[in-house]
Parts: C-alpha cells; sequence; structure tokens
C-alpha cells in the first residue's frame, strides 16, 4: 500500500493552491451532526472541540489545496432520525463540499445511509459497532485503531494467558442497550467463554437508566470475579457508585470509554486504582502529527485532548490525505468517488497511528489497554507499550 504521510494536520500543503484541480477559492465547507444535548451530549461535545480545533490548525497552515476550512455543525440531539435529516439539510440545502461524521453507532449508522444515497465519502469518530460495516456502505471509513467487538482484544489475551489457579473464573457484564456500548463488552465476553470463564450476570439497560441499585444487585450477589461495564460515560459512573454502596469488590473491573474522561475520577470519588478501560489513543504516543497536537490543543484549551477529541481530529486527518492526494473537495459525484477509491487503496499516518481499512471500513489494528495506577490512568496492555505494570487483583474501591 502508499503510504500519506501527515506529519503536521493530515497532509497540509503549502503549493495545494496549484493543483488545479479546483478553481474554487472559497472555503471548503464541512458539514457535521453531532449530539451536543441528549444522551450522548458529553462525548459529542468532546468530538466538537476536536473538529474545531482541528479546522483551526489546518487554517493556520495554508488550509486544504490552499482553502481556508469551514465547518457547519448542527446539533442532533442524539437522535436518529433528526442526524438523518441533518445530514440530508446539510447536503442539499447547505450544499457543503465534505461530510464528517457524527458520534455513536446509533447516530453513524443512519448517517451514513444518507452519506452513501448521495454518493458523499463518509469518515467517522466514533461507530465501532459491528452493525456499521454489516449495511453494504461502500463510503464509510472508521478513524480509529479498532472495532468495538476488538476493544479489549489485549485484555482477553493477558487473562486467558495466567495460570489456572489464579486466573478468574466468573464474569459479570452490564451493557446499555446501545451497538458500540454492547460490542466492547460482549466481545470481551465471546472471549472469556471461550477460554472457560463463566458468566453469571448478564444485563442490557436503556440508554436513559440512571437507576442502578438492581442491576448492581445482582452482580453482587453473584459475587462475580469480573465485572465489565458496556459503558459511555454517566452511566458508568451511576453504575460503579451503586456497586461500592453494596460493597462489590470484584478482582478485575472494565468499563468502555468513561475512565478515559478527564472528570471520571471527581465523579467516583477518586477511589480508581485498578479500573479498566480500553482506548484508542494516547497522548504519549510518539507520532509525529500526534506530538503537534496534544501541544497545540494544551495551547488552545489548556489541557490535554481526551480520545473523544483525538478521533476527530484522526477524522479531518484522514479526509485531508483523501482531498490533497485527490486535488479535490466538492460535492460532485466523481470527486466524493475519487476521495473514496484513494483510501480504500492507501495508509494514513494519524494520532493514533498508520490507518487502513478492509473493503468494509474497518480499520486494521489493535486498541490499548488503559489502568488507573496510583491515581493516574496508564497504558498497561499490551505490555511492550506500557507506562505501568497491569495491577491484579484490583484494590478494592
Amino acid at each position: 500500500m502508499a503510504t500519506a504521510a501527515l506529519v503536521l494536520t493530515g497532509c497540509l500543503s503549502d503549493n495545494s493552491a496549484q493543483s488545479g484541480a479546483d478553481e474554487d477559492d472559497g472555503p471548503i465547507r464541512i458539514g457535521i451532526s453531532l449530539p451536543l444535548t441528549g444522551d450522548f451530549s458529553e462525548p459529542g461535545k468532546g468530538v466538537q472541540r476536536g473538529y474545531e480545533t482541528w479546522a483551526e490548525y489546518v487554517n493556520s497552515n495554508g488550509g486544504l489545496l490552499g482553502r481556508q476550512v469551514e465547518l457547519i455543525i448542527l446539533d442532533d440531539q442524539s437522535n436518529a432520525d433528526r442526524v438523518a435529516s441533518d445530514y440530508e439539510r446539510l447536503i442539499n440545502t447547505d450544499r457543503v463540499d465534505l461530510i464528517f461524521g457524527p458520534f455513536s453507532t446509533r447516530l453513524v449508522v443512519p448517517a451514513a445511509q444518507v452519506a452513501q444515497d448521495y454518493g458523499y465519502l463518509f469518515v467517522e469518530p466514533a461507530g465501532a459497532a459491528e452493525e456499521v460495516f454489516t449495511q453494504g456502505f461502500d463510503n464509510l471509513f472508521y478513524a480509529a485503531p479498532a472495532v468495538a467487538d476488538d476493544h479489549y482484544n489485549h485484555l482477553a489475551e493477558y487473562i486467558l494467558a495466567m495460570p489456572e489457579d489464579q486466573r478468574p473464573s466468573t464474569a459479570a457484564y452490564a451493557a446499555m442497550d446501545d451497538p458500540f456500548a454492547q460490542g466492547t463488552a460482549y466481545g470481551l465476553k465471546e472471549k472469556l467463554e471461550a477460554g472457560g470463564i463463566r458468566t453469571v450476570v448478564d444485563e442490557v439497560y436503556p440508554p436513559n437508566t440512571t437507576d442502578f441499585g438492581s442491576i448492581a444487585a445482582k452482580i453482587a450477589d453473584s459475587r462475580a470475579d469480573i465485572v465489565v461495564g458496556g459503558t459511555q460515560y454517566q452511566d458508568a459512573v451511576n453504575l460503579i457508585v451503586a456497586l461500592r454502596q453494596l460493597n462489590y469488590q470484584p478482582e478485575l473491573a472494565a468499563f468502555s470509554t468513561a475512565p478515559t474522561n478527564p472528570e471520571f475520577p471527581q465523579a467516583i470519588g477518586q477511589q480508581t486504582t485498578g479500573i479498566l478501560s480500553p482506548t484508542g489513543y494516547t497522548t504519549q504516543a510518539g507520532y509525529p502529527s500526534n506530538e503537534v497536537f496534544v501541544d497545540y490543543f494544551q495551547e488552545k484549551h489548556g489541557n490535554t485532548p481526551t480520545e473523544d477529541e483525538a478521533n476527530a481530529w484522526t477524522t479531518g486527518q484522514v479526509v485531508a490525505a483523501a482531498v490533497e492526494a485527490a486535488g479535490c473537495a466538492s460535492p460532485d459525484t466523481e470527486c466524493q468517488r475519487q476521495l473514496i477509491d484513494w483510501l480504500r487503496n492507501n495508509e494514513v499516518e494519524t494520532v493514533v497511528g498508520t490507518l487502513s481499512w478492509d473493503e468494509a471500513g474497518r480499520p486494521q489494528s489493535a486498541h490499548l489497554i488503559q489502568q488507573y495506577v496510583d491515581g493516574e490512568i496508564k497504558i498497561v496492555l499490551p505490555e511492550d507499550a506500557g507506562e505501568a505494570e497491569f495491577v491484579y487483583p484490583k484494590p478494592a474501591w
């Protein structure tokens, strides 16, 4: 495969105005719908910050194809019907040149369908569930290292490699009724069950659940060695608080997404040591564009970026690489097909590493495993990428 070298933003070009493929010197307008209110508003706002910071950086470094970037962002209110109508509006009324995807598998699928119907390239930062990649989309690319089912691969391998007399034997699962959340939890469940670790609790709850008393009681009564939460953010916090109130002390506790949020330690009372989460991003990664990203983001916002913000920036990098390679950015069907075809056959260097995709848009890599160690979240798996040693069993919370 050819490799696009994106040391800065994902292929900024000082001579891009000479490409000749798009003579329009107006801004490149990029349409986006995000859940800025509703169930997914917390990560949705993180994705918004990532997109906006990427655009600011691109514009301060010459733009794309010599043109400035303008983002048009709508609030889909975490509603699947609304997100589809938003992209219809962005394409038909606003006549945007490009689109970026929303947050959450629930919103990615209907958005991607609209993009497919109009022939638009669709790169998205947060639709990792398997159902995204089984719809027949030929325009979709997920801008992260791995799909949801594979997020915990390194953890499963580590657990199953333990000596049998030290290895956990039972597991409890609680997952939001959401394709991404269930995908992460059940991807791990499938692998652990195949290795002989018995499931003793398997609960699915609606996205708007706030009272986790009954689910926590089932988990506590089971005395499962492992608890796994297929969670977003507030649901993980509420579940942990409920489990602690019942003095349930697992040997291992893993929750998707939530522990990577900088507000997580304060939300659960600082009792974080040993809590795990998969992540597709670390600020410590030595990729050249990541070092630039972290420095720029910190200068702009006064804090380091989270995974949501990094995945949004990665989306920008991926689209920018295709735009610069194809020499066009317009709603024209031929241009959009050139962008899609280029990504289908090339690799892109990003802040989360080198990305390439299969024919359905699945990235061909794996997530890292983070764990809170001495009050800080550190990469612990795989061991050759570790910043700290894996903590097992988990101390009391």
